[in-house]
């Protein structure tokens, strides 16, 4: 079966850029325009992880394909943010997560108390801000999976990912991380011989998963973001003089940032293991710990 595990709706909220998070969405994919095209695509299965929401669910609690998850945003005690993927959930453990977030050895507690796979996602990026090295420290003590393809990263990041997740002996999922109609079902995760969800599941828990697709480019990433400047302009009119300025502006804003992004992921691998990318895989994990970079 096969199923993609990073998938977002018009309920992830508002976008965190300055300025544009009072007026831009971070996606304005209906919840059931998504399913439609996910099994259109050939998924089996179909989830949401939007950021820290549920609201999707309303609308796809019907189908029986369908389970809830979510991407929670949550603080390390160094102070620095990762996006933590959550799967097969309910509504009760949503608050859960939620109440948690910023506590996470009491989250890694009740996620391990709850028997709920998740992974850390793209931890290559530096799409959640600033990382230090003694963050390795938790991923490799505590995270049982890594998101190793994903739909709208670089090729470098997630083979870093994917290399790092061999290394430290982690499961590996893949997922479009879309936030348009045209990146769903770009990269995905199969687990091979599953039958139903719950077989899915028990294979996500038993690192017998397989990440499949595509890695963003700054063509992807450029005809995603126009994609939702345009759905904005849709929904708030008044935003449609910013027209030449998001042509002009955005792919000069997605060059610098994919050039930031290829020096993140090599910094960050080369502080990891000590080489740079790509990395051989090692027989023997090591604990990182450093200053902030």
């Amino acid at each position: 079966m096969r199923c993609d595990l990073h998938v977002h709706t018009v309920h992830s909220g508002m976008c965190n850029i300055p300025v544009a998070k009072n007026i831009c969405r971070e996606c304005y994919n209906q919840p059931e325009a998504v399913y439609a095209r996910l099994k259109k695509l050939g998924m089996q299965l179909v989830t949401v992880t939007d950021h820290d929401s549920i609201d999707a669910v309303e609308g796809l609690r019907r189908h029986p394909d369908f389970f809830l998850s979510e991407e929670v945003t949550c603080t390390l005690p160094t102070g620095t943010e990762i996006h933590v993927g959550v799967y097969d959930i309910n509504e009760r453990q949503h608050l859960e997560l939620q109440r948690r977030r910023h506590d996470i050895p009491s989250l890694l507690a009740y996620l391990g108390e709850q028997k709920l796979f998740f992974t850390l996602n793209h931890v290559l990026s530096a799409l959640t801000g600033r990382r230090v090295a003694a963050d390795f420290e938790f991923f490799e003590r505590d995270f049982p999976a890594l998101e190793t393809r994903n739909g709208a990263m670089l090729k470098i990041a997630n083979d870093g990912a994917g290399e790092m997740a061999k290394w430290l002996g982690k499961g590996e999922v893949g997922g479009s991380d879309a936030h348009s109609m045209a990146a769903l079902g770009s990269a995905w995760t199969e687990v091979p011989g599953a039958r139903t969800k719950e077989e899915f599941i028990k294979g996500l828990q038993n690192r017998c998963s397989v990440a499949h697709g595509e890695s963003g480019s700054m063509l992807k990433l450029t005809r995603d973001v126009l994609s939702i400047c345009h759905s904005m302009m849709l929904e708030t009119p008044w935003t449609a003089p910013l027209l030449p300025l998001i042509l002009g502006g955005v792919p000069l804003v997605i060059g610098i940032n994919y050039w930031l992004e290829q020096s993140f992921a090599r910094r960050w691998m080369a502080r990891a293991t000590g080489v740079g990318l790509p990395v051989a895989v090692k027989s023997a994990p090591v604990t990182v710990v450093g200053e902030v970079a």
